[in-house]
């Protein structure tokens, strides 16, 4: 294949050599190592997505994408490749293939592990997690993008740390590797170096602080402005999830949960959650944490955040009003969790709620 070009036959693409091809006019090509921005290094920094076969395409190609628009922006930033154990053509869980390269763990200064939903039933080999292990050792920085938590986990890579995934799947990983800190809500974190992101989309959140923490806010911004996403939901933002229709497998947290819904605006200390699931409170709280991923004051602060959400964007009652129906203490208490939750406040909810109905 010719360099600089993009070559897209029937399903297989080759997206390193897509994202070289960046317009003249915007700058040099996008292996050159030019530094052009304070804050670029001499050498552009290697970034390598590791896929295998069934990796989720998004948890790729949006990664990639925010990395090249940075690239174009601040030229010699960045050098992109995509590598798999063994290279050539590797299968997406769209059956999209994508040309790798083999894994090698030199000169990488980000590494970043892609997702597949399903990786937790998989059985990992020996071979990939020595890839993992000895990329990461060589880089500044390791990544995974949603269900790529699982693989970083399986390598040890998590042990000890605080590392986010699907909220979906964040009681599978808690379960599957007691020694991490599981915490399902974030978007992403970052902990000592070892990043780990949320589902899907945000993968593309974390890119946004990798790159600024590279090249500054406003090339981070820049880059946001450019792929038409938000600049930038914050790390500590809590991810979507809803517990109002969740269904742990045990019995006895499945009460638990029922038993709260149920009873929303009375106190639900720990002791009274524990009662209702014949539980020790000890007991209940490490069972509660491997079903649901969260402790149980965090699960009964969001039950009662997505049972408000709709009273509070229907308009018809007061904040004070909603706020005791569903358990808050005062306003201020459910505006403090909707603005953890959600990202925003009951009032600024209600505003968009009636803004869109006007239009709508």
């Amino acid at each position: 294949m010719g360099a600089g070009r993009a070559s897209i036959a029937g399903d297989l693409i080759d997206l390193p050599a897509l994202f070289r091809c960046v317009d003249a006019n915007i700058g040099m090509a996008f292996y050159g190592s030019k530094d052009v921005h304070p804050k670029n290094s001499a050498m552009a920094r290697h970034v390598a997505l590791f896929v295998y076969r069934g990796f989720a395409l998004l948890d790729l190609s949006g990664p990639l994408e925010a990395f090249a628009r940075a690239e174009e922006m601040a030229p010699g930033s960045y050098r992109l490749s995509v590598m798999s154990l063994d290279g050539g053509a590797v299968e997406s869980s769209t059956g999209l293939k994508v040309m790798t390269q083999k894994a090698v763990a030199d000169a990488i200064d980000t590494f970043i592990v892609v997702g597949d939903f399903g990786l937790p039933d998989r059985t990992v080999s020996q071979q990939m997690i020595d890839v993992v292990r000895a990329a990461s050792a060589g880089a500044r920085r390791t990544a995974s993008v949603c269900m790529g938590a699982f693989l970083l986990a399986a390598s040890g890579l998590l042990d000890g740390r605080r590392a986010t995934t699907h909220w979906r799947f964040a009681p599978k990983l808690q379960a599957m590797h007691p020694g991490v800190r599981v915490d399902g809500d974030r978007i992403f974190l970052n902990e000592a170096g070892v990043w780990t992101s949320a589902g899907m989309t945000a993968g593309i959140d974390m890119v946004l602080a990798l790159i600024e923490e590279d090249l500054g806010r406003e090339i981070s911004r820049a880059v946001a402005r450019m792929l038409v996403v938000y600049y930038r939901r914050p790390g500590g933002q809590l991810q979507y999830s809803s517990l109002l229709d969740l269904d742990p497998g045990s019995d006895r947290i499945r009460n638990a949960l029922s038993f709260a819904r149920e009873h929303l605006s009375e106190p639900l200390q720990v002791e009274r959650l524990a009662e209702a699931a014949h539980l020790s409170v000890r007991q209940f709280s490490r069972a509660f944490m491997t079903a649901t991923g969260m402790t149980p004051a965090r699960a009964i602060e969001r039950l009662r955040a997505e049972a408000a959400r709709p009273r509070v964007e229907d308009g018809r009652e007061t904040l004070e009003t909603i706020a005791r129906a569903v358990g808050f203490a005062d306003p201020e208490r459910m505006r403090q969790s909707f603005v953890r939750i959600f990202g925003q406040s009951p009032q600024a909810m209600r505003r968009l709620a009636r803004t869109n109905e006007a239009k709508g």
